[in-house]
């Protein structure tokens, strides 16, 4: 076994199934080159992390951090060009090359990948290049109305409008935008744009296909969509259209019969639609979105929903940002003009107001810049924003976060009907950037449950109790439950069964016997990555007591923007300001590959 991958383990910069993936590979080939081996590892390592590839050049400096185990890294990492020529020269890794087979793909770009990430990312961009270069055909009498009856105020540079005219004229639409910017509005007046479209050409209206990337994140699509088209001046022919249920992207491509295994893209089946439409789009890894885009028809038109801003999918990859040309210049952007002219960015919150805290400090964070996250949570000139410190022994909850806490969960825990109770509970949140460790999930959790139990809240803190806050943690299509979806286990009346109560999309209470329930977990606190695409009245973000690879810019962001009115960090500043400082720059070629930047040239 290699020293170095031992060691590695050892530090912690590996796992065992890093060093085990090398070790077999290596034994199967005849590979025994320390080299090669160790760049194996490293590759499983950064797929484990989020990235979709290893660029060699960055090894050993800050770009590929190691986290707290860095300085005990006991290994000389080999020179790039000796690294480079070892791998040219082993069977276990191929070039760009029609028909290779090998596990492993080096690029022009030192770039290292398995191949199935190398071929979803070069698939993708390649079906995304054809797509941005389809022209569609536009009826433009029928735009002109369409767009002045929906957009009456509008001026001609609006956003909003911007981005209607550009789904309408185009076969691969992206609108990115922080929350409130409407963008769920701004998308049913372009599915009404595009029907419309079908009409006055003599076509048949088009299938449209509502999806997104959780059970969860598919109801809210389909609450919005609704609102929205409530108020759309349209026909019901047009709005019946639209109207359609929504599903999750996994689910909509097995319905179409799209074969999971294997890479084959003949194996893969189209979706029934002229229109895919996906929301929350900053969640879709490399995979999932090359397996839609596999399966979208080629005439049909791909439009992506998101915040580019937020966290990126767990799984490897951060497809949007790499879209929308997230740390690109300028002048780098417009070296792909046709892709420029797809992604169109909404900048205008109407959820807060011009100065208001939360905007602002939003903006801070996204900046990067300390100093004013600082001035906005302690300078006491906005209400709506606030940081606390907690002690630095404190083992339990702070002083200022059990007042939250009581404040926050007060209104549901008194009261005695299931609806209101599930109404006031989806007024406040508690967001966790860990899920274990002191200041996690399960460790806030288990402090909150203790302490509302304290105060004759709550029936218990352990197991089923009346008043239990419950988090759906996987889909269950049978009984219509997602991951991501909030329930309390309630008692009807005094010495009955507990049962569990959800509210429904478009019905009331739903009701189901906690044996009957997926797994789910106590939902006092939640973390951050469960919280995306939710929105609260007021929240509270606890940090963890040290900094992590975890707690990023993008991470914090996410957190802050879920609130509507008042959000308070509970945090101390080294670690707030690590966050802040905390970019997230996930490798891969995907962004290079869609800007036609030449190797090497953004990092």
């Amino acid at each position: 076994m290699s020293d170095s991958l031992r060691a590695l383990r050892v530090a912690g910069v590996l796992s065992a199934l890093d060093e085990q993936l090398a070790v077999m590979l290596g034994r199967m080939a005849g590979e025994g080159d320390e080299r090669v081996l160790l760049a194996i590892a490293l590759v499983s390592r950064q797929v484990a992390q989020g990235h979709v590839c290893l660029p060699l050049a960055a090894v050993g400096d800050a770009a590929l951090s190691f986290g707290e185990s860095a300085a005990a890294v006991p290994v000389a990492w080999p020179p790039l060009g000796l690294w480079r020529q070892a791998l040219q020269h082993s069977v276990l890794v191929g070039r760009d090359l029609p028909g290779s087979v090998s596990p492993l793909v080096l690029d022009a770009a030192d770039r290292l990948y398995l191949r199935r990430y190398f071929e979803h990312e070069r698939r993708l961009a390649e079906q995304l290049a054809e797509r941005m270069q389809r022209s569609v055909a536009v009826d433009e009498a029928a735009l002109a109305a369409g767009l002045q009856r929906l957009f009456p105020d509008a001026a001609a540079d609006d956003l909003q409008r911007t981005a209607a005219e550009v789904a309408a004229r185009g076969s691969f639409t992206v609108i990115s935008g922080g929350p409130g910017t409407g963008k769920t509005s701004t998308v049913a007046k372009i599915l009404v744009l595009i029907a419309e479209q079908a009409t006055a050409q003599s076509q048949a209206l088009p299938r449209i296909a509502l999806m997104a990337p959780t059970g969860k994140a598919a109801v809210r699509l389909r609450e919005a969509m609704l609102a929205a088209l409530a108020n759309l001046q349209c026909s019901d022919e047009v709005r019946a259209a639209i109207a359609q249920p929504t599903t999750t992207i996994h689910r909509a491509l097995s319905a179409a019969g799209h074969r999971w295994a294997g890479e084959s893209r003949a194996g893969h089946a189209r979706l029934p639609a002229e229109v895919v439409l996906v929301d929350e789009a900053s969640m879709v890894d490399l995979e999932l979105m090359a397996r839609l885009s596999d399966a979208t028809p080629p005439g049909a038109r791909l439009i992506l929903l998101g915040d580019r801003h937020q966290l990126a999918s767990v799984q490897a990859g951060a497809v949007l940002g790499d879209i929308c040309g997230s740390g690109l210049s300028d002048a780098q952007r417009a070296q792909a003009p046709a892709l420029t002219r797809s992604v169109v960015q909404l900048t205008r919150s109407y959820r807060y107001a011009e100065h208001s805290g939360i905007g602002e400090l939003a903006r801070a964070i996204n900046a990067g810049d300390v100093a004013r996250t600082l001035e906005l949570l302690r300078g006491g000139r906005h209400s709506d924003v606030a940081l606390h410190e907690p002690p630095p022994s404190a083992h339990g909850l702070s002083p200022q976060l059990t007042v939250a806490v009581l404040e926050g969960f007060g209104p549901c825990l008194t009261e005695t009907d299931p609806a209101r109770a599930l109404a006031a509970l989806e007024r406040f949140r508690v967001l966790c950037a860990h899920r274990r460790g002191p200041r996690g999930v399960v460790d806030i959790n288990q402090k909150i449950a203790e302490l509302l139990f304290e105060r004759g809240l709550t029936e218990g803190a352990q197991g089923q109790f009346h008043g239990r806050p419950i988090l759906i943690t996987e889909n269950d299509y049978r009984n219509g439950l997602w991951n991501g979806d909030v329930g309390l286990v309630w008692r009807a009346e005094p010495g009955a069964a507990l049962s569990a109560c959800f509210a429904g999309a478009e019905t009331g209470l739903r009701w189901f016997s906690t044996a009957r329930l997926p797994p789910h977990e106590t939902a006092f606190a939640q973390s951050v990555h469960k919280s995306q695409g939710s929105e609260v009245d007021a929240l509270c973000v606890v940090l963890p007591e040290r900094p992590s690879p975890v707690l990023t810019r993008e991470l914090l962001y996410t957190a802050v923007t879920r609130a509507r009115r008042r959000v308070a960090i509970h945090s101390s500043v080294a670690v707030l300001s690590s966050a802040v400082v905390a970019l997230v720059a996930r490798s891969s070629g995907l962004r290079d590959a869609l800007y036609s930047l030449p190797p090497g040239s953004s990092g």
